[in-house]
Formats: structure tokens, sequence, C-alpha cells
């Protein structure tokens, strides 16, 4: 049996969840689980986090999985919906909606004419307050509320959302951004949500009504050149394989396709089960830090399909079957991340279906 797995540590997940609440004690949270709850498992995130206020997805397709596996709490479609057809499913599953165009709007007043459920439509108005993504122009959000109001299908009042752009990296862009949003529905009533991981962490300001934590929740920092730690956060997902096989190295030897690293010394390579059909990254740089019994060693060679290399160094003690650990508890995803040029977001999202998942610590008497 392949040893390659990722293993989720659940206990960690609701570790990283109270701290979320800790931060922004005020706010209620909308946990972020698309993408598969950023490759960890969808259900299986959403089942371990029964104090979550709320979950957010991108499509119908993930809220209805979660509702089919029993979870009750409201949904976020944070796309909105796509087709007029899909209303009366988000109807009936009693799902929220984001509205960021006047089309959406058009479609729901023509369905309100058609429908016989009783049941109210919850919408957010999402406000592009800088982002220049999805959303309403800040001069049309007031006549875009004023429209939804006027619909009997939507549950009143309107709540309202905007997006940052980077409140990881830009704080003065970001107070910009947040005072127009501020602006823009100073005369409106309903609740707000702005702030995204990165948000959380920089403006307290931006916290309002509901937070929507995406990264952090999974113990990975958005912010640049930091660690989850620095936040009291604990890695959920640990990537991990063993070495299956040793070789000597003289010096001048080249490793793996392409002959782009070349053994400086004489000494022992370490061939480790996992590669980019597993999701580790192919374009990881030759230096990148692998985890192989208490220490980290360099990644050497170009990434294969299965099989990556390591440098144990001319006195390794290494042994075949010993554990290898890619990211996780003993090496952060951030750390990776960088030497990859990528961020954590793509490491967790990019694990493979051909890997097994383990989830550790599902028992809520685990909860620390």
């Amino acid at each position: 049996m392949r040893p390659t797995k990722a293993v989720i540590d659940l206990a960690a997940l609701r570790h990283n969840l109270e701290r979320v609440k800790t931060i922004a004690s005020d706010s209620k949270v909308m946990v972020v689980v698309k993408a598969n709850a950023y490759g960890h498992g969808l259900v299986e995130v959403a089942k371990a986090l029964p104090s979550a206020d709320m979950f957010a997805v991108a499509s119908l397709d993930e809220a209805l999985i979660l509702r089919q596996a029993g979870i009750r709490q409201d949904i976020l479609l944070l796309e909105g919906f796509f087709q007029a057809k899909e209303l009366p499913i988000i109807q009936r599953n009693q799902l929220q909606l984001v509205l960021h165009h006047q089309a959406q709007i058009e479609q729901l007043a023509a369905y309100q004419t058609i429908t016989s459920d009783p049941n109210p439509i919850k919408v957010w108005l999402k406000c592009d307050s800088g982002m220049y993504r999805l959303g309403f122009a800040l001069e049309q959000v007031a006549a875009a509320e004023k429209a939804l109001s006027a619909l009997s299908i939507i549950e009143q009042p309107i709540k309202l959302m905007s997006h940052f752009a980077c409140a990881d990296s830009d704080q003065e862009f970001s107070q910009a951004q947040i005072s127009k949003f501020a602006e823009a529905t100073q005369d409106l009533v309903g609740q707000r949500s702005m702030a995204n991981s990165a948000g959380i962490l920089t403006q307290p300001n931006a916290h309002w009504d509901w937070v929507r934590p995406g990264l952090l929740i999974y113990g990975a920092s958005p912010m640049l050149d930091s660690m989850a730690s620095d936040f009291g956060l604990q890695p959920v997902m640990s990537l991990e394989s063993q070495l299956m096989a040793i070789k000597p190295i003289r010096q001048g030897q080249s490793v793996g396709y392409g002959r782009n690293w070349f053994a400086k010394t004489n000494g022992n390579i370490g061939l480790v089960a996992i590669g980019y059909g597993d999701g580790y990254p192919r374009h990881a740089k030759n230096g990148t830090p692998v985890w192989v019994n208490g220490r980290q060693v360099p990644l050497v060679g170009r990434v294969s399909m299965d099989i990556l290399a390591v440098d144990l160094g001319a006195d390794s003690a290494d042994n075949i079957g010993d554990r290898v650990v890619l990211w996780g508890k003993e090496l952060s995803m951030e750390t990776v991340a960088t030497f990859a040029d990528t961020i954590p977001y793509t490491l967790c999202c990019g694990v493979t279906s051909r890997v097994p998942f383990e989830y550790i610590n599902a028992d809520d008497s685990h909860h620390d």
C-alpha cells in the first residue's frame, strides 16, 4: 500500500474556529468551506464544526452536498445563482444568496411571480469597494437595495457585504475600502460582512456583524511573511509519505529529470513516495525543506509525478519506511509555499484525489 496520505486533525480545526471567535469576539462566524473545504474535505469539515454560525460555499452543488449530509446551519452561496432554474432548489433548501449584478435582481422579481413556496429567500447585496471583481458599484448600492426591498420574496432587511482586495499587504487601501463601504451603506440597516481571513487579523474595525474566515480555519496564515503559530493557530492538514529508497550519490552526479541538481559532495539521496500526481508542486525549488526524522532536509532535483528526492547528507542514519512530512505540524505550509513561489491556498487545494485522507480527533471530547 503506497504510504502517501493527508492527515486532517479535526481538533486543530475546532481550535482555530475558537481562535477566530476570540479575535472577532463581537461577530458571528461564517466558515468558508468552498473548494472541498480548501482541499480538507467538505462534509468532514462541516460536521466537525457544529459551533460555526454559517458556512459559505462557491456553488449550489457544494451547498446541496452539505444539506444531503445533514448540515443544518445556514449556507451562503458566495457567487449567488447562475440560472433562474436554480431558485426553487435554493428556496427549498433555505440557502442564502450573494447578489452582485442587476440581472439577478430581475430574475428574482420574475421568480416571485411564479413560486408558491412561502419561505423567504435571504440575500446579501455585494458592494464593490475596490476589489473590482464581483459586486455592485458603490453608487448603485442604494438603488439595488431599494429594488430588493420591494420584493416580498426577499427577507428584510437586506444584508450587505464587500471584500478586501489586499488586506494581507496594503492596509491603507484596506482602510479606504472600509470607509467607502461604510459610506455607501450608511443609510441602510442590514447586517454587514467584509473581513476575510486577512481582514480578521488586520482590520478589527471591519469585523462588523459577520466575519468570513477561510485559510485561518485550516491553520495557515494569509499574511505575507508570517506563520499560523504567530496567531495561535494550529495546522489542520499534514501531507505525509515515507522514504521508499535510499541511494548513495557521488560528487558531480545529478538527480532526476532535466539534471537540474548536482551533488557537491558524496552523500545519500532519499526517494520519497510523493510527487505532482499527488499535488506536491512540481515547481518547488531545489532546497525546499522536507521533514525527515526530526530534521529538515532539502528537496533536490525535479519533482516527478510519483517521486521526489531529498538530500539526506553523508552521515544519514535514515531507513526505508521512515516517515516524511511534506507540510503539516512539523513543517509549515507557509514555508513550503514560499519555496514553490505560491501561496498556502494552492497547496492544500491541490492535493489530488489519489491521496487517501485520514481524519483524526473527530470526537468533540478532543476539543482543546
